[in-house]
Order: structure tokens, then C-alpha cells, then sequence
């Protein structure tokens, strides 16, 4: 990792006069984070504690909502401070095996929350079309494409479909509100910190699952790192003052969403005597008798599948910062989107199959209580990591502060394990003569999964922490050996700081000789790159610049007229237009040469770009070259 001075990204807002135009300049993370607040999963606990307990649980809200405003500001300031995300710095913190682990972690509270996205997008087409939910199940694999399509036109455009969906998800549940009438002083009390029964306990701990998502600190850790800010200490200090009022603000509008749904639960259906609507179906089919308008349920149905949408865009993101922080591998975002989809979509299926569709609402709450279980071992490196003095010098968070996350994090930690123990205990009545299948199963997985948290828990506070490793999904750089020249006049020249680069750039060479101008293009291709395109600069796009020139320095050394051209996002996109800016007459670019399989996996570049050229085409494989 780089000095203090290396804080910095290419959404200015370094230079911006004034409190008011500062602020809207780092205003944007923590909205995009906060559409994970409100997804479907939240609906399902937040109905079902208000229908049940009516007002009494809703200072878990509020407490969820506070945890969340604490853990997402750490978690920006991580991502402002060390140019890392999260799983960048667990990597680099701690060793591969529990790396390994906390990935698969972190890949199942993904799952889980794609799972609550599919059945409420399935739920959501039932309400409003009376489709059946198993065929509203299957098509959610097409808005697989729609965090695709929407890359294409920007960040700005994103941003402005995302928040478009939070304001009809907020408008909705305003005018329900007003429908509902609920009992102020009531509501007043629900603020007051009580937990009834076991079954108010599960439910809670669904809620603090469904409001404080792992995934979500994956995410706002490399989000901030799009904004470009001074790299002093002051103006450090001010971006991470201004993502603290960002996360506020965004935050406290998915609570009063939340608190929304409970609400609109307690004084509907908690309040006639309806104890156990934990059903969303039922939930919509209620609303208009109860209310007296037929808009009270429809307004309901669109929010849900708003709700669902806006939550699919954002897990997409947060799935390939998880898949290359931890695992430096990167594949093609559709692929991607798609496995997550599916891995949501089996168990969706094959429960509505088989138990019926009246299982949805638990499945539901299942999903967030399983994403509560995940969230220590997101939490508890996250503190850690910003309470390094040695990485994050005197941007380190304060005793209170370190105080209340670590009171968070045994919270978070306590409730699960308790909830944890009971379930086991009750499968064991259950089970009668079979509990040794429970003993020889469950209870060793669940004493591994304990005995991995008090490890990352414990072993940064004995012993130092790794250096940190810098190796970026592509490889590094290599000197160039030069060969002999040829001619042409002006050649562009695609690398990737893999082995094959010496032969691309010694091909290029061969043909155009010192009297040719030469381009030397390099496409970032990291999650966040394919999102924000050129206002992204993070770890990996800070490196690749630096290597580029590395490039540029020694060719320029040995007599050749070279200029870089860093792109990012798609290659088969980018790298055509940089070419065509260029004014080119031939591109040069290397081919790995692998199989079918893996050309699926990792896409094909090479076949993507030629047919966007009208210029010839040299093709640098392995073993030969190939001119198209």
C-alpha cells in the first residue's frame, strides 16, 4: 500500500467551493448501499414482526438502522483510507485457508440475499399479473441482464434508475401510511427495548439480518474509492466526514422504509386480531379490505418489485468485488450474475415445488437470519482493520468508536449463537433416537464455524499483521526484450501484463520500426471499473497506470514514439474506440490460446474486437503468430 497521498479518485470532488457542493459531490455510495436495506427480505421479517408483536420491535429498527450508519461509515473510511475493500484487506490480512473460508462466507450471504430477491421479484409479478409463482421464479433469470445493460450507459445513469426506484419505494409506503392511521402512542412505546418470547427473538435477529447485510460492507468499501479527494490530511479527514452524513442520510430513508412495513403491519393487521401474516401474499391481499382503497395493495406490489430490482444491481456489484478481493479472479459479468442467480433460483424452486407457495414468507425469513449468522465474520476484520494505528495512521477510529462496533459485533455475535443453540437443542427433542446424525454433522460444522470466528477475533490482537500483498487478478510487470524492427506508421498495441506481452510489443515493433507512432493500450477490468468506467480509481487502476508507463519508459529509451491509453470497463468495447482515437492502421494484440471452456468462462477479447475494426488485426499467440 501506497502513503496517505495515494487516497484518491476521478470523481472530483477535491475541488469543489462551499459546504453544500462539497457534499453533493461524495453524495452517491451510501444510496447505492442503501437499496440493500429495503430489499424483499426485509419486507418478510418486517411483516411478520409487526403483524405478531405489533409496535414492540420496532427499536430493533432503530438500533439495526444505527448499527448500520457505525459499520458502513468504518467501512468507507477503510476503502477512503487504504485503497482497499474489504476483501483486499482480508487477504492481505490473513492466510489463504481462512481467506478460502471467509469467501465461501461471504458467497453464501450473497445467495442469501439473491434468494430473497428472487422470491420477492416472483412474489411481486404474482400480486400485480397473477402469475404463478413457480413461472415468476424462472424469469427472474432474465433481469440477470439488467445490471449489464445499465453499465453500458454509466454510473450517473445508475445512480439515477437506483435512486428513481428507492423514491417510488419511498413515495409507496408514504401514502400507505397515510392510509393506515397508525396509533402514535403506540408507535411511541415500540421504541422502548424489549423481547417478548423465542419466537420475538428470531424474528429480531431476522431484522438485524435483513438491515445490516455483509455484503453491503464489501460493497461500500470500494465504492468511495470513486471519488478523487485531496491527499491531505485534511482533505481526507473532510471525504471521510462527508461519507459519514452521506451514509446517514441514506440509511435513515431505507429505516423509515422499514419501519414502514412494520408499522403498516401493527396497526393493520396486529391490531384486528391477524397474528401470524408473515406471508407477503397475504399481507397484499389484506390491505384493501382493511384499508378501504384498492391503491393501498398496488402501491404495495410495485414497491416490492422496485424493492427487488434495485437490490439486484447492487449484489451483482458486491459478488465480483468478493470473487477478485479474495480470490484475485475475475470472470465475465454475466456469468457472474448468472450463477448467483441460479444458486437462489434451485432452492427457491424446488421449496415452492414441493411444500407449496405458502412457504415463501418463511423462506424469507430463513434467508435473513442466515444472513445475520454471516455478519460477525464481516464485522469483526472490519474493526480490526480500522483500528490498525500501523495501516490506517491517525485516520485509526477512536476508543468510542472501536467501544461501540466491538458492542456491536458481540451483540451481533451473542443473539446468533443463542439462536444458534436453541434451534440445535430443539432438532435434538425432535430428532428422538436419531440426534447421534445431528451430533456427527451439525455440531462439528457448527464448532468449525465457531472455532473460525474467535480466530479472525483473536489473532490480529497476538500476533502483527501480514504485509500486505499489491498482486492485482492480472498479473504484473515485465521488462521487455527487444528484438528486431519492421515497418508501419502508426500501431496500437494491447497488453495485459502477462507473459505474452513481451512477443505482442517485439511483434508490434517488428512492423512499424522506430519510424512508426505506437499506442500502448491496457484495459482495467475490475468490478468497480465495468460500473463507474474512468471515474474509478482504485488499487488495481492506480497499478495498472503504473506499470503502463513502466512500458511507455523503456520503449521511449530505445528510440520508439509511444503514448499510453488506459481504458476500463469492457474490453471488446474499449479497446476499439481507443484504437479508432488513436487513428491507427493496425492493432497488435496477444491471444492465450485457451479452450473453449475457459473462453466462456473468461470471455473471448480477441474475437469481440475484430469485428468492431476495419483495420488489420495481428494476432500474438503462444507458440505462433497469426495475422487476421
Amino acid at each position: 500500500m501506497k502513503s496517505l497521498g495515494d487516497a484518491n479518485a476521478s470523481i472530483n470532488a477535491s475541488n469543489k467551493k462551499g459546504f453544500w457542493k462539497k457534499l453533493f459531490a461524495f453524495l452517491g455510495p451510501a444510496y447505492l448501499v442503501s437499496v440493500g436495506y429495503m430489499d424483499p427480505g426485509n419486507w418478510a421479517t418486517d411483516l411478520a414482526g409487526g403483524s405478531e408483536f405489533g409496535y414492540t420491535l420496532i427499536w430493533v429498527l432503530l438500533m439495526s438502522n444505527l448499527m448500520a450508519i457505525l459499520l458502513q461509515s468504518l467501512s468507507a473510511r477503510l476503502g477512503l483510507v487504504r485503497k482497499m475493500d474489504l476483501a483486499q484487506a482480508s487477504r492481505a490480512t490473513y492466510p489463504p485457508f481462512v481467506n478460502f473460508c471467509l469467501y465461501i462466507l461471504a458467497e453464501i450471504a450473497i445467495a442469501a440475499t439473491d434468494l430473497a430477491e428472487v422470491l420477492g421479484m416472483a412474489i411481486g409479478l404474482q400480486l400485480l399479473f397473477g402469475l404463478p409463482l413457480l413461472w415468476g421464479v424462472s424469469l427472474t433469470v432474465a433481469d440477470t441482464f439488467l445490471f449489464l445493460i445499465l453499465q453500458t450507459y454509466g454510473m450517473r445513469k445508475m445512480e439515477a434508475f437506483i435512486i428513481s426506484l428507492v423514491a417510488i419505494i419511498g413515495g409507496a409506503f408514504l401514502i400507505e401510511m397515510v392510509f393506515a392511521k397508525p396509533d402514535m402512542g403506540e408507535l411511541a412505546q415500540g421504541f422502548i427495548p424489549t423481547i417478548p418470547n423465542h419466537s420475538a427473538l428470531y424474528i429480531a435477529i431476522g431484522i438485524i439480518g435483513a438491515t445490516v447485510m455483509p455484503h453491503n460492507l464489501y460493497l461500500h468499501s470500494s465504492l468511495v474509492q470513486t471519488r478523487k479527494i485531496n491527499p491531505s490530511p485534511k482533505g481526507i479527514w473532510a471525504a471521510i466526514r462527508f461519507n459519514i452524513i452521506d451514509s446517514a442520510v441514506a440509511l435513515n430513508l431505507a429505516f423509515f422504509v422499514n419501519a414502514a412495513i412494520l408499522v403498516l403491519a401493527a396497526a393493520t393487521f396486529h391490531k384486528n386480531g391477524m397474528y401470524d401474516i408473515a406471508e407477503i401474499q397475504d399481507a397484499h391481499k389484506l390491505l384493501t379490505p382493511m384499508l378501504g382503497s384498492k391503491w393501498a395493495a398496488i402501491l404495495f406490489a410495485v414497491a416490492l418489485i422496485a424493492a427487488g430490482q434495485s437490490s439486484t444491481i447492487t449484489g451483482t456489484l458486491a459478488g465480483q468485488i468478493v470473487m477478485e478481493g479474495y480470490l484475485h479472479l475475475r470472470i465475465q459479468p454475466w456469468l457472474r450474475r448468472l450463477l448467483t442467480r441460479l444458486i437462489a433460483i434451485v432452492p427457491a424452486f424446488l421449496v415452492i415445488y414441493i411444500y407449496g407457495e405458502k412457504e415463501t414468507g418463511k423462506m424469507l425469513i430463513f434467508s435473513q437470519v442466515l444472513l445475520s449468522l454471516q455478519l460477525g465474520f464481516a464485522v469483526i476484520p472490519l474493526i480490526h482493520f480500522v483500528s490498525d494505528k500501523k495501516k490506517m495512521g491517525e485516520f485509526a477510529i477512536k476508543l468510542w468508536v472501536k467501544i461501540a462496533a466491538w458492542i456491536i459485533a458481540a451483540v451481533v455475535v451473542v443473539l446468533n449463537v443463542k439462536l444458534v443453540v436453541d434451534e440445535m437443542k430443539n432438532w435434538m427433542i425432535e430428532s428422538e433416537g436419531n440426534s447421534y446424525i445431528l451430533w456427527l454433522t451439525v455440531v462439528p460444522l457448527a464448532l468449525a464455524i465457531m472455532s473460525l470466528l474467535l480466530y479472525i477475533t483473536f489473532k490480529p490482537l497476538m500476533t502483527s499483521k501480514i504485509t500486505p500483498k499489491t498482486k492485482t487478478p492480472h498479473g504484473a510487470y515485465l521488462p521487455i526484450d527487444f528484438h528486431e524492427e519492421r515497418e508501419y506508421k502508426r500501431i496500437a498495441i494491447a497488453v495485459d501484463f502477462s507473459d505474452i506481452d513481451n512477443k505482442t510489443i517485439n511483434s508490434a515493433l517488428s512492423q512499424g520500426g522506430h519510424k512508426a507512432e505506437y499506442s500502448l493500450i491496457h484495459i482495467v477490468e475490475s468490478a468497480g471499473a465495468f460500473v463507474m468506467g474512468s471515474e474509478i480509481h482504485d488499487l488495481e487502476s492506480t497499478q495498472d497506470a503504473l506499470y503502463l508507463n513502466k512500458y511507455v519508459q523503456q520503449m521511449t529509451e530505445k528510440g520508439y514514439k509511444v503514448k499510453p491509453q488506459l481504458g476500463f470497463g469492457n474490453p471488446k468495447r474499449t479497446i476499439p474506440k481507443l484504437v479508432k482515437h488513436f487513428n491507427a492502421d493496425l492493432l497488435v494484440m496477444g491471444s492465450h490460446g485457451h479452450g473453449w471452456f475457459m473462453d466462456i468462462l473468461f470471455g473471448t477479447t480477441v474475437s469481440g474486437v475484430r469485428h468492431k475494426l476495419k483495420i488489420p488485426l495481428f494476432i500474438v499467440k503462444e507458440e505462433e503468430l497469426e495475422n487476421v
